[in-house]
This record gives C-alpha cells, structure tokens and sequence, in this order.
C-alpha cells in the first residue's frame, strides 16, 4: 500500500481491517448522487457540529478543523463510488471536490503541532471503480490499492 491520500479497496470490511483504530465516515455513493446529497452525507458521517453548509468553501472550512473528533486517524470511505455525483451535471466540480480531498489531506499532514491543534491523518477511500481511478487518474493524484 503506498503512502498517500486516496486509497482504493474493494469493500469496508477491508478498510476496517486495515485501519481499526481509525474513525470511518461512511458516505454511501447511491445516495450521493449530486454535491449537495454528499453535502449532507459527509456532514452526518463525521458528526459536523451547527453545519448547514452548501458550499465547497463550507466544507473545506469543516474539512480543516475536525478538532471534535478525538482519533488522529480519519478516514472517508465512500462505497458505491461508481454512483458518487453521478448525477452532477459538472464534471468540473467532481475534480474540484476530489483536488479539495486532496489538498485537505496533504495540509493534515504538514500541520505544525506549534499551531495548537492536534494534527490528524486525514485519507479518503473510494470502493474500488474503474470510473473513480479514472477521475484520480485524469487528475494525477497517485492512489493506493488495498
């Protein structure tokens, strides 16, 4: 398994073997099918406090805080990922959203513990598809396999 963000595996059982001691945000991408139901998703699945968000700049704020959650490892996992915004018209804010992961991840791990907030390892894993490695390709963002 390499070392970086994005991860992909064939289901979660395999996530939650491999990484136990993390906390696991399951967003289901049959029911993430636009921005805004993944919106809703993830907002649940890592418990954010007095969100309402709509907006990408929203949820990177949210995104770059996770000082409520007390493991320093989180994990995104995201099942049925040939589903996630599949029903986005924009194709631009699919990449948009998976270079912010990408980006969120990368400032977790360059955090300097001086800053007074305990840093995290942030990834995100898709359920293994050719539609999903093909986005992370397009936007060459090196991912593991599980």
């Amino acid at each position: 398994m390499k070392n970086t963000h994005f991860l992909v595996a064939p289901n979660e059982t395999e996530v939650q073997k491999t990484f136990h001691a993390a906390v696991i945000a399951h967003i289901d991408g049959k029911s993430a099918l636009a921005i805004k139901d993944f919106h809703n998703q993830i907002s649940e699945a890592l418990q954010f406090p007095d969100y309402e968000g709509t907006t990408l700049e929203e949820l990177d704020e949210m995104l770059n805080d996770l000082s409520w959650i007390g493991s320093k490892q989180i994990i995104i996992y995201i099942s049925n990922s040939e589903d996630w915004l599949s029903k986005e018209k924009s194709r631009e804010k699919i990449l948009t959203i998976i270079d912010m992961l990408d980006a969120t991840a990368e400032d977790w791990k360059w955090l300097d513990d001086e800053e007074g907030v305990d840093k995290k390892e942030l990834r995100i894993i898709f359920q293994q598809s050719d539609r999903i490695q093909a986005l992370l390709e397009e936007q060459e963002i090196v991912f593991g396999v599980l």
